[in-house]
């Protein structure tokens, strides 16, 4: 094999490290002051979005768009919205620079990942601060479900990226023996994300990494709720692009509201969705507009269903998962356990453990002088507030009982309680409606064995959602065969349904109302890219022939000539005799009749 064509890095640097099969650039960039003080904001303004009398964000111009901190409400700044004009000359800046970079060997990817990823490790403390001023969330929730699985998805990538995006060699059939047939992965061009406000690093670098190691560009429609920190990415991203030597406008953020979205669909070659279902339907109309029809990839969020059966060990560490499973980024998570279907016999002893600890859980400002002490922090999406008090109300109106929380905290930001819901029946909307919230609903399965099995599966599959699941048992077979039968895209069997997740050489998505196609794994990197067949002649002085038999014009024994060659090919011994005899009866001249 050749040496991959890459520019160097330096003078003097082995051509086996600029090009990507060993080391890294290293990155620094000036940071701003918020971007790493932890403590208070000093500048006094507040951002209300509920404003009275008029809504401060409603009113606010289109032009740009203000950021706060959620868990204080402390103003950070307004961020230029882009609007439609602005996204399609980002676009067409992407298909300059892919242009270049789809010509990239791997080893150039590898060695672009490894930058990022080097930035990453020597950046934890900043990144996690800026995710949490911008999100509310605490510096651990941050940690897990920014860095670590970022982290995860690059090495994953650099080791085993290239294996699953090489030509791919396939059976050639009975016709082609002469020839060889194989799969190849080509760049789809610019892809084009649209990425949520839950986690704002991560839901940036997720797409990207797979975007650029498969070839693409890559322009991400960020979210108006997540807009600040989108300064911050974006210097990270360039100056990692420039220290890798790729072109600087492969990657590219694009901060704004719907119209920016909608000129994303229109104007990329594939969209990756992530949000909610109503967003998603606008999502694939605008797509199905598109000049030029728009594949998308849609992960709609979840209803993830945490089954306990009777035999599970309801002890210390099985608290601890369900507590984190369900308070992790204050359960704003799309693969996160929102129902917890338990057992008759280990019911009330559940109920008891969980809120036990959650009632210790503190709540506050995770960048505040306490901020380590934090177990849980604000709320990203103040419209989302409301929403969880809808749905309290609602399950407590029809029978639920409270065991912690159930309404706003008595705090100065946007914080709702961590709450415990007990009796939660398929009657109350928080059984059906996705909750995207630090609300933990519990359901009881009477019964024992098969037939509480058989109730379990069809409570966790009586939902439009089909993301993700998990089942605890004291029987590892009887978890993993609950596990096959739940409709989800994802299961864990005794585990939380997120460490699917952890495992990146897996795809992640689901079907029905969560959506469809995937990201993460071989299908991520494959689903960035058009699926190209070739066929090809083992040797280069074979040439294609047509037998005479059927060559034009008719000579009177093509029909009998395709009969003896189909049973000759693909029938049985006594049908592969009567096959050969066809074909020397057609080889011979046939007289028309008068």
């Amino acid at each position: 094999m050749s040496k991959p064509n890459v520019r160097r890095q330096s003078r003097g640097t082995p051509w086996y490290v600029a090009e990507g099969y060993g080391g890294c650039a290293d990155v620094q960039i000036e940071t701003k002051e918020l971007e790493t003080l932890r403590g208070k904001v000093s500048n006094g303004r507040k951002f209300d979005f509920a404003k009275d009398p008029e809504q401060e964000w409603s009113s606010w111009p289109k032009s740009t768009i203000p950021c706060w901190d959620p868990s204080t409400l402390s103003f950070l700044g307004e961020v230029p919205a882009c609007g439609e004009e602005e996204v399609v000359k980002m676009v067409g800046k992407a298909r300059v620079a892919q242009q270049e970079w789809q010509k990239s060997s791997f080893a150039q990817r590898r060695y672009l990942l490894r930058t990022i990823q080097n930035f990453v490790l020597n950046n934890m403390e900043t990144i996690c601060t800026v995710a949490c001023r911008d999100s509310g969330k605490t510096v651990i929730d941050a940690m897990v479900g920014e860095l670590t699985v970022t982290l995860e998805k690059l090495r994953w990538t650099i080791a085993s990226g290239e294996e699953y995006l090489l030509p791919e060699y396939r059976n050639s059939g009975l016709m082609n023996l002469h020839k060889t047939s194989r799969l190849e992965w080509v760049p789809v061009g610019v892809v084009g994300a649209i990425v949520p406000w839950n986690y704002p690093f991560h839901n940036v670098f997720n797409p990207i990494v797979a975007a650029v190691f498969s070839g693409n560009a890559i322009v991400i429609k960020v979210s108006e709720f997540s807009a600040w920190s989108s300064q911050f990415l974006s210097r990270a991203l360039r100056a990692c692009l420039a220290a890798a030597g790729a072109p600087l406008d492969l990657v590219q953020l694009a901060p704004g509201y719907a119209e920016a979205g909608k000129a994303l669909v229109e104007q990329s070659d594939k969209v990756i969705f992530v949000g909610s279902v109503n967003v998603g339907r606008k999502v694939m109309e605008a797509a199905s507009k598109a000049p030029t029809i728009t594949p998308v990839i849609l992960e709609l969020g979840g209803k993830d269903p945490f089954v306990v059966c009777e035999d599970a060990s309801v002890d210390e560490a099985m608290t601890q998962l369900v507590v984190r499973g369900a308070f992790q980024n204050m359960g704003q998570n799309c693969a996160g356990p929102e129902r917890f279907i338990v057992y008759d016999k280990v019911y009330d002893s559940f109920c008891t453990k969980i809120s036990a600890l959650v009632g210790k859980l503190a709540q506050g400002v995770p960048l505040g002088p306490d901020g380590p002490f934090v177990d849980c922090g604000a709320s990203v999406h103040p419209p989302s507030l409301e929403n969880y008090q809808r749905l309290v109300d609602d399950a407590k109106s029809k029978g639920a009982r409270v065991l912690c929380g159930g309404g706003k905290a008595k705090l100065e930001g946007q914080f709702f309680e961590p709450t415990v819901l007990a009796d939660v029946t398929e009657s109350m909307l928080i059984a059906q409606e996705e909750t995207f919230g630090p609300i933990l609903s519990i359901f009881r399965v009477k019964g024992t064995g098969e037939a509480a099995d058989q109730e379990a599966l069809r409570l966790a599959n009586a939902c439009a959602f089909a993301l993700s699941s998990c089942a605890h048992s004291g029987d590892e077979q009887r978890a993993a065969k609950l596990c096959q039968g739940f409709e989800a895209g994802m299961a864990s069997v005794n585990d939380v349904e997120g460490t699917t997740y952890l495992s990146q050489s897996l795809p992640f998505g689901g079907y029905k109302d969560s959506g469809f196609g995937r990201f993460a794994g071989p299908e991520g990197l494959r689903g960035l890219c058009h699926e190209r067949s070739i066929v090809q002649n083992r040797a280069s002085f074979l040439r294609p022939t047509i037998p005479p038999a059927i060559a034009y014009p008719a000579n009177g024994q093509g029909e009998l000539f395709c009969k003896g060659l189909n049973l000759l090919l693909y029938g049985s011994v006594s049908q592969r005799l009567q096959g050969l005899v066809a074909l020397i009866k057609a080889s011979m001249p046939a007289s028309k009749k008068a």
